[in-house]
C-alpha cells in the first residue's frame, strides 16, 4: 500500500476534521456546549491566537503555502525583490532619483515576461515569478507574468497600513503572512535565481538574507542579480567590506550586476543550462 492509498484508507476509517466541525455545529445549545472549552481545538480561533500557540502558527504558516505550491506542481521560482515606491514613468516619485529609477519598473516587467515564457515552455512549474505581491517592482513582476499568460506568486504580509495584493498575482497563488521569517523562507525555498532591484530597508533585508545563506552554504548557490550597478555601488560599499577584511574577495563573486532584463535572463538561462548539464553527467 503506497502513501496515497494509506491516506485514503485512514480517511475512510476516521472522520474528517470538516465532518466533525459540521457535526459540532448541529449539537444542542447548552451552557456546556456554548462554553469556549468545548470548542474543537483546531476550530477555535481564540485558542489558536494564544501566545503559547506561536510555534503552531509558525508551522501552519510554513505548511499552507508549501502544500499549495506542491499541489500546483511548482518546483522552481525566480525571485523578484525591489522597492514598492518605484512606479512606472516616475509617477508619484518623491525625489528626482526615484523618478529616474522608474525605468526599473519596465525592466522588472520585461524580466518577468522572459522568465514566464520559459515557465510556460516547461509546463508552468519552473521559473515561476514570485514577488512580495505589493506595488512597485513587485507589481511589475506579477504584471509581466500575467501579460504572457503565466502564473505568478505573491507573498504578501500584514502591515500597519492597509494594503492588498496587486491585481496581477495569480489569485490561487496569493498568500498572506504574519511572520516575516516564514515569508522569507518561502521566497528562497524554490529559488532558481534571485533578482534584486533598487529598494529600501525591506529590499536590503531580503538581499542580505539571501546573500548570507549562500555565502555560508546554508543555501545552494543561485544567480543573485543586482539591477542597477550605480545604485548598489553608492548604497553599499562592497569593496570597503573586502578592504576591512570582514568579507573575502571571492564573496563578491556571489553578486552579479545587470542593467537590463535581457542581460539578467541570459545569466539565469546560462546557470540553468550548466545545472542541467551537471545533473545529467
Amino acid at each position: 500500500m503506497d502513501d496515497k492509498d494509506e491516506q485514503k484508507h485512514r480517511a475512510s476509517v476516521f472522520p474528517s476534521a470538516t465532518r466533525d466541525v459540521e457535526a459540532a455545529g448541529r449539537i444542542p445549545s447548552t451552557p456546556q456546549t456554548r462554553a469556549p472549552a468545548y470548542r474543537l481545538a483546531f476550530a477555535d480561533t481564540d485558542f489558536l491566537r494564544r501566545e503559547e500557540l506561536r510555534p503552531v502558527r509558525l508551522q501552519l504558516e510554513l505548511l499552507k503555502p508549501e502544500l499549495t505550491l506542491a499541489e500546483r506542481g511548482i518546483v522552481s521560482t525566480v525571485v523578484m525583490f525591489g522597492g514598492a515606491r518605484i512606479r512606472p514613468g516616475g509617477a508619484q516619485a518623491r525625489t528626482p532619483q526615484m523618478a529616474e529609477m522608474s525605468r526599473y519598473y519596465e525592466e522588472a516587467r520585461k524580466f518577468a515576461q522572459l522568465c514566464s515564457l520559459e515557465c510556460l515552455k516547461r509546463g508552468g512549474g519552473e521559473f515561476v515569478v514570485v514577488t512580495g505581491g505589493g506595488p512597485g517592482v513587485m507589481e511589475a513582476g506579477n504584471m509581466g507574468a500575467a501579460e504572457v499568460g503565466a502564473p505568478s506568486i505573491g507573498l504578501n504580509i500584514v502591515l500597519p497600513h492597509e494594503q492588498a495584493p496587486n491585481a496581477y498575482v495569480t489569485p490561487e497563488l496569493s498568500f498572506n503572512f504574519h511572520y516575516f521569517a516564514i515569508r522569507k523562507m518561502h521566497f528562497l525555498m524554490r529559488a532558481a535565481a534571485i533578482s534584486v532591484f533598487p529598494g529600501g530597508f525591506g529590499t536590503l533585508d531580503e538581499l542580505f538574507e539571501a546573500l548570507t545563506l549562500i555565502q555560508t552554504r546554508r543555501m545552494a548557490p543561485v544567480p543573485l542579480l543586482l539591477f542597477g550597478e550605480a545604485f548598489w555601488r553608492r548604497v553599499i560599499d562592497f569593496d570597503a567590506l573586502v578592504e576591512a577584511g570582514t568579507v573575502s574577495p571571492e564573496d563578491l563573486d556571489l553578486l552579479q550586476f545587470v542593467e537590463t532584463a535581457e542581460e539578467a535572463w541570459a545569466a539565469v538561462a546560462s546557470a540553468a543550462t550548466e545545472s542541467e548539464r551537471a545533473a545529467a553527467e
